[in-house]
């Protein structure tokens, strides 16, 4: 699999994300839609930047009970977009009726990924909220692990997690990592981050990168500086 970088696109309205991607001319980057562009805009403005060319992973991270969850990864199939996502803690009862709805009738479908633990959960907050109180690393493998036997194509971890992963579930179990921050960047609120070499190194086949690129003066030079560091 080909490693790429996905620019999420954080951005509250239409014209702020169209006018941030038309500062591309010569790219089509792989785009996140996550839920405030979502919420704000609604399905056309998925459609839109379909229209334009790019891959899209459309971050809403669905978890409800299954039948509502099926439901609604039927009516996302119709956006015919290229990744999508819900919560490994759903159970896997929901991760399976969920790849159910999301299966077109031609039996196509876009990739369907987990949340593990969010990047910006650390181990104090786990067992203090959550009353989780097994080792973070052994949370994340194990949620992995029920989204690959639920028929997942992969999840959404950090970065320091995805070698093991891969470990854990094959190579071809698909690692889409946030947290992802330039060496000499502000880590925002995430908790475990690395760069994009380093997330090469430890086998992420995607990045999300948010801020790095889209709050940057020049975002088409910073885009290209992390595929740069992690396609090469």
């Amino acid at each position: 699999m080909g490693k790429d970088v996905i620019i999420a696109l954080d951005f509250d309205s239409r014209e702020k994300t169209l006018s941030f991607l038309d500062r591309f001319t010569e790219e089509k980057p792989f785009v996140k839609i996550g839920m405030e562009l979502y919420y704000a805009e609604g399905p056309s403005i998925v459609r839109e930047i379909k229209s334009r060319g790019h891959k899209i992973f459309l971050d809403l991270k669905l978890h409800d009970i299954p039948n509502t969850v099926k439901k609604s990864m039927a009516v996302l199939a119709g956006l015919d977009v290229d990744m999508t996502n819900l919560h490994a803690a759903g159970t896997k009862a929901m991760m399976e009726a969920a790849l159910e709805g999301l299966t077109r009738p031609d039996g196509t479908r876009p990739l369907l990924i987990a949340v593990t633990q969010l990047t910006s959960t650390s181990q104090e907050r786990m067992e203090a909220d959550l009353l989780i109180d097994k080792p973070l690393d052994q949370v994340v493998m194990h949620y992995a692990k029920c989204a690959a036997e639920a028929g997942l194509a992969g999840v959404v971890c950090s970065p320091l997690e995805a070698g093991k992963v891969h470990e854990v579930c094959g190579k071809d179990f698909v690692t889409v990592t946030p947290g992802v921050r330039f060496a000499d960047g502000d880590v925002g609120d995430q908790v475990r981050v690395t760069t994009p070499a380093r997330a090469k190194e430890l086998g992420s086949d995607y990045i999300v990168v948010g801020r790095p690129i889209t709050q940057t003066a020049d975002p088409v030079a910073a885009y290209r500086r992390c595929t740069g560091e992690f396609v090469g």
